[in-house]
């Protein structure tokens, strides 16, 4: 199977693997510029995150109908080259002496976006350029991509950070975007579009399309339900354990960042052993059960205390629970591509990111009004608590199925 894929793919996996470890090098790189260049406060620096998370799903909403329309991969490298101009303009604005927190938000804004844009636009593709079972070993790809990445970018993202400030981080970022265009472009295949046929635009209807179909199919609902409704209460506890780590227990800033960075190789095991359980167990068996253990482990995080106990614990639980991220992540994206139409595809998986950040904001800032009126340990244990229900939004046993739409290649 890992021979049918071909090059074509090769060069989709390297455009996302070179954005995504760029992204991950300047993880966090916006809020220390805020603090270190623009001396900003605490309560903007949180709004640079809220904000631009926020608009930028809002912005990127009516964006699903029209690149259903449209060749995926023109759309994936003008995403990719809008990502690049936002991203750079930073970093020159910065050594003219001309950066502003305006600028910054607005970078936020205009990147999350384009990679709103980007992220449907290949997932539309991927879905034409690879077909049945081998989707599944794709996805699992992505998924490991995304994994190592997150492993390895924030400490080498630290380090450049240390030796040069973190507007080269961001540079980088640009660069890695400047890059995925190359890749994109040097893909020799057909494109995919979905032609308007007699209507002269998009009616105001086509914007609801994507969360239409997915409220339509039973099984779509279910992953759609549990997907958003997992990675908001997940997101949602991060930063507080942030502040419980760095801030009530004085953990070193090394000490926290091993907690996070080595439990993510966990997600690069998980995606490939994903792939071989289906195999000997199938599909439904193995999404449910990762399902279901990923729900359970982050309780485990309210057992956390200072000291090297408490570093082994949060190492431990979230180790687990990303190896079950791992496993399921693949599958519920192919059963996710597999059970979406064609000339639906783009509008779907922008209906589904754009929800996945909004319930995220409003998690994360439940969580820290939560964490102000209790104490961040308590809210982490309420996330941990409501995780519990979540496995029975997934759905029942289903036959997989391939719909068909009426998209064209080009």
């Amino acid at each position: 199977m890992r021979g049918q894929l071909g090059p074509d793919f090769g060069r989709l996996w390297a455009a996302y693997a070179v954005s995504t470890y760029g992204s991950w090098i300047a993880f966090g790189a916006f809020p220390l510029i805020a603090v270190q260049a623009l001396h900003s406060p605490a309560f903007a620096v949180s709004l640079l995150e809220a904000a631009g998370l926020t608009v930028a799903a809002l912005a990127a909403a009516p964006l699903g109908p029209w690149v259903d329309h449209r060749a995926k991969r023109p759309v994936m490298v003008a995403a990719d080259l809008g990502r690049f101009v936002a991203t750079a303009s930073a970093p020159v604005a910065y050594v003219l002496g001309l950066l502003t927190y305006g600028q910054l938000l607005v970078v936020s804004i205009v990147s999350g976006t384009a990679g709103i844009v980007f992220s449907a636009a290949s997932g539309a593709y991927l879905k034409h350029l690879v077909r049945g079972d081998g989707l599944l070993v794709a996805n699992g790809r992505f998924e490991s991509t995304n994994w190592v990445a997150t492993a390895a970018g924030p400490p080498l993202g630290g380090a450049l950070v240390g030796l040069f400030g973190p507007v080269v981080t961001v540079a980088v970022d640009a660069v890695s975007f400047l890059l995925s265009a190359s890749a994109v472009l040097r893909i020799r295949g057909d494109d995919v579009t979905t032609p308007l046929g007699a209507r002269a635009g998009l009616r105001a209807t086509d914007l609801l399309a994507g969360w239409r179909l997915i409220l339509h199919d039973r099984i779509l609902r279910g992953l759609f339900l549990n997907s958003v409704t997992v990675s908001g209460l997940i997101m949602a506890s991060v930063p507080l354990l942030a502040v419980l780590l760095l801030g009530e227990y004085r953990f070193p800033a090394w000490q926290y960042g091993l907690a996070f960075g080595l439990p993510a190789l966990g997600g690069y095991v998980g995606a490939r052993l994903s792939t071989r359980l289906v195999a000997r167990y199938g599909r439904h068996r193995v999404m449910v059960t990762s399902g279901w253990l990923r729900s359970i482990f982050p309780l485990g995080l309210a057992l956390t205390q200072p000291g090297v106990g408490g570093l082994l614990t949060v190492i431990v639980v979230e180790s687990l629970l990303i190896v079950c991220m791992g496993i399921f992540n693949p599958i519920s994206a192919t059963e996710r591509l597999q059970r979406t139409p064609t000339d639906h595809a783009a509008r779907v998986l922008t209906a589904w990111s754009v929800s996945s950040k909004l319930v995220q904001a409003a998690l994360v800032a439940a969580g820290g009004l939560l964490a102000t009126v209790t104490s961040p340990l308590t809210a982490i244990t309420v996330s941990g608590i409501l995780l519990l229900a979540t496995p029975l939004l997934l759905p029942g046993r289903t036959e997989t199925r391939e719909p068909t739409g009426d998209s064209r290649v080009v």
